[in-house]
């Protein structure tokens, strides 16, 4: 399953507030596909957050992307501001 697929899922087999068993023990095996990388599970994202309850498929989502790994993050030091990596300080781009 896509990442922003994932809330959806947790709305609908999930009941809230859960805790992290139940999670693990409903979605846990899940697939989640990184578009950068390698897949990972539901369990082991959740291995990595210390919440032990959620309160809402929200929350448990929240958690799940805080905590997914760089796999899963684009580009990273993108930055679509403009910014140059390498420009002087007293270089400007306008």
């Amino acid at each position: 399953m896509r990442l922003p697929e994932a809330r959806e899922a947790f709305a609908t087999q999930l009941s809230f507030p859960t805790d992290r068993d139940t999670v693990v023990e409903r979605v846990g095996d899940v697939t989640l596909e990184a578009p950068n990388g390698d897949d990972t599970t539901v369990a082991a994202v959740l291995d990595r957050v210390d919440t032990a309850e959620f309160d809402s498929p929200d929350e448990l989502y929240d958690s799940v992307v805080t905590f997914v790994d760089d796999a899963f993050i684009g580009r990273k030091f993108y930055d679509d501001r403009g910014s140059q990596s390498g420009m002087q300080d007293e270089e400007q781009s306008f």
